[in-house]
């Protein structure tokens, strides 16, 4: 599997409603994509995420669930 690096920036005023939904939904991953580890700054309102996926248009699914409290970039690690 091809392992990603996934920038997480909370919006202003985010970042304890992205740990509400996450504590009442998980990650809402799809099927096919893997988190390995993550580290937060809360502050600097950013996450850093590894994960896996042999498909990268999974990301896709999974960013959409959170689009409206953070904004996201995903980096291919070669």
């Amino acid at each position: 599997m091809k392992k990603y690096m996934v920038v997480e920036r909370f919006k202003p005023g985010c970042f304890d409603k992205v740990y509400e939904r996450f504590n009442r939904k998980g990650r809402m991953l799809p099927e096919g994509l893997h988190y390995l580890n993550s580290w937060v700054n809360e502050k600097e309102s950013i996450c850093f995420q590894l994960m896996e996926t042999n498909d990268e248009s999974l990301f896709k699914l999974w960013i959409d669930q959170w689009t409206d409290y953070t904004e996201f970039e995903v980096f291919p690690i070669d």
